[in-house]
């Protein structure tokens, strides 16, 4: 189980690509560097008690951890102005109470043989792709690679779930890239979520 540690928590709040989401970015590592988790609604947060708490607000649609930072996907009914003080001091005050923001022992992965190439893919969304998209509050995750097709299926999540330019970006940067770097392994990249 992971907890924040008692001391004093400061946030500040950036921005990103989906004018819905808002990254709430700590003053400390909130889950394991290279891990990542979404809660598309409340049912599948029951391990999560800090994304289970701000489900609790009518206009919170999604709440994705990583690294450290929260992101937070509201509906489109409501502006940021009106709600983002009343979730950073929600976020603020869970931490500092040391609460647990998350149960990682009951995660379970569905892993895929690794071959050569799945390595290959999986390096080249570390090191280039996923540093600009948690940037932006949200994360990228190798799903599957399909060789007879060609083909990478991710995982888009966090403020990308629902962001109007995730399509561009999958297709200019994501897919491009992929196909730039890996020509003979990668012709399409198709995003899961």
């Amino acid at each position: 189980m992971l907890k924040a540690a008692p001391k004093a928590i400061h946030i500040y709040l950036e921005s990103n690509p989906n004018p819905n989401s808002l990254k709430f970015v700590v003053n400390e590592m909130l889950v394991p560097e290279g891990m990542s988790f979404d809660f598309p609604d409340a049912a599948r947060a029951l391990d999560a008690p800090l994304a289970l708490e701000l489900f609790a607000y009518s206009f919170v649609e999604r709440v994705f951890y990583a690294s450290n930072f929260v992101t937070v996907t509201k509906t489109g009914d409501v502006e940021w102005l009106e709600v983002q003080e009343k979730l950073r001091k929600h976020i603020q005050d869970f931490l500092e109470n040391g609460k647990l923001i998350l149960d990682i022992s009951a995660s379970t992965d569905n892993q895929q043989e690794e071959t050569e190439t799945i390595k290959k893919i999986k390096n080249i969304l570390d090191e280039y792709i996923r540093p600009a998209v948690e940037q932006d509050g949200g994360a990228i995750t190798f799903h599957s690679y399909h060789d007879i097709e060609k083909k990478v299926t991710v995982m888009l999540q966090g403020s990308c779930s629902g962001c109007p330019s995730s399509t561009i970006t999958l297709k200019a940067g994501i897919e491009n890239l992929l196909k730039r770097m890996m020509p003979d392994e990668v012709s399409e990249v198709e995003a899961l979520g």
